[in-house]
């Protein structure tokens, strides 16, 4: 089981901020935004559209192959912008 976390517009476009979800198939943060995708609708547009999403593991920066285990904390977040 992780944990995920949806921050910025991410939680409002999706509704909601957070929830736990079985790894089941899922070794890699590519593999569980697929399986995010995989329920249709909304989920479909941010986890596997165009628009880029950031993920971290346990409070650091991931990449597509990051490894996810049992008991990891996982954000997803919009790209930020500063100037």
């Amino acid at each position: 089981m992780i944990h995920i976390l949806y921050f910025a517009s991410l939680r409002d476009r999706l509704e909601t901020e957070s929830e736990n979800l079985s790894l089941e198939g899922v070794t890699n943060i590519a593999q569980l935004k697929e399986k995010l995708a995989a329920r249709g609708g909304i989920w479909a547009e941010v986890f596997a559209g165009d628009e880029p999403v950031l993920g971290a593991v346990n409070q650091e920066m991931a990449q597509e192959d990051t490894p996810v285990g049992d008991g990891d904390e996982v954000g997803f977040f919009p790209p930020v912008t500063g100037g």
